[in-house]
């Protein structure tokens, strides 16, 4: 399942939200203000900025990406 790393009071996360419920993908929200560990994680992925959504290992991003959004629901439409 997609891990969506966010932070309260946070737009881009909102809008990453609305945009993978309207592409039915599912996900699961960890709130790094609550959550030491899953910080550091997705700092030690070298990101800095929420949302960090994280689909594996090797697929990661940050920031409100509607174009990676939309290709996530090509690959599991296909």
């Amino acid at each position: 399942m997609i891990k969506v790393y966010s932070k309260p009071s946070c737009v881009q996360c909102n809008a990453t939200y609305i945009a993978l419920k309207k592409a039915n993908i599912a996900y699961e929200v960890i709130d790094v203000s609550q959550d030491a560990e899953a910080l550091e994680f997705i700092m030690g992925l070298g990101h800095q900025q929420a949302p960090v959504v994280y689909v594996d290992e090797f697929t990661h991003w940050s920031g409100f990406r509607p174009d990676l959004i939309q290709k996530l629901k090509e690959q599991n439409d296909g």
